[in-house]
């Protein structure tokens, strides 16, 4: 039987994704605030009420980062888990192996043989972080918090990265899907884009994720990722 390989290049898929986000980022820049008010100033309570304080130091910033980045990484794993969890709800036994020294998820199906249920594994990662940011999106509850900005950003970064760079892959999901289907790269591309292009439009006009992008510093607030 043929062992077919779902693209789970861990490291790639990573870099690729957060690659994507600096587009969306824009250039690092750091917006600072004025280091206090005039003594005496009806402003000096405003100064005191500001979320973060100079007090705050890198060490929130670190902390705001550090938050967005395990958003980021629940998003992939939850990629990751729903092709395994697919492939045993199919009666099928997924494994872990190397190709081409690359960690990669084996679905353990003959796509010849069953190539439906192949499209169905090679599906499940995207569709679950999309349902994952549609649930964040709809549900109400208090929006806005550094897990939840990194899981929608990891979602919606790592269609990016199967959009372009993941697109032609040996184990690109995109590509498996369209060799199990009568749908093209391109209309699948379209799919998914497009459910991604749409929920980046709802949170750009959603409130709650103003300055997406934009974490706590000393002084001020820093927009984009810090190396």
């Amino acid at each position: 039987m043929l062992a077919n390989k779902i693209g789970v290049r861990s490291r790639r898929a990573m870099t690729s994704g957060l690659a994507s986000l600096l587009l969306l980022a824009g250039v690092t820049a750091t917006a600072r605030g004025q280091t206090g008010p005039p003594p005496g100033s009806s402003l000096a309570g405003t100064a005191r009420a500001q979320p973060y304080s100079s007090s705050d130091g890198v060490g929130t910033s670190d902390n705001y980062w550090r938050r967005v980045a395990i958003g980021f990484g629940i998003s992939l794993f939850a990629h990751e888990t729903a092709h395994v969890l697919t492939s045993l709800a199919l009666g099928f036994h997924p494994y872990l192996a190397l190709d081409h020294g690359r960690p990669t998820i084996f679905s353990g199906i003959d796509s010849q043989k069953y190539p439906h249920k192949q499209f169905l594994f090679s599906a499940a990662g995207l569709t679950t972080q999309d349902l994952i940011n549609e649930a964040i999106l709809d549900i109400p509850h208090s929006r806005g918090g550094a897990i939840e900005r990194g899981i929608l950003a990891g979602g919606i970064g790592t269609t990016l990265f199967y959009l372009t760079l993941g697109r032609n892959g040996s184990v690109s999901d995109i590509a498996f899907m369209a060799r199990t289907s009568s749908l093209s790269k391109t209309q699948l591309s379209l799919i998914f884009g497009g459910v991604s292009a749409i929920q980046a439009l709802r949170i750009s006009q959603d409130s709650s994720y103003a300055h997406f992008f934009v974490g706590p510093t000393e002084n001020g607030l820093g927009i984009g990722f810090r190396y």
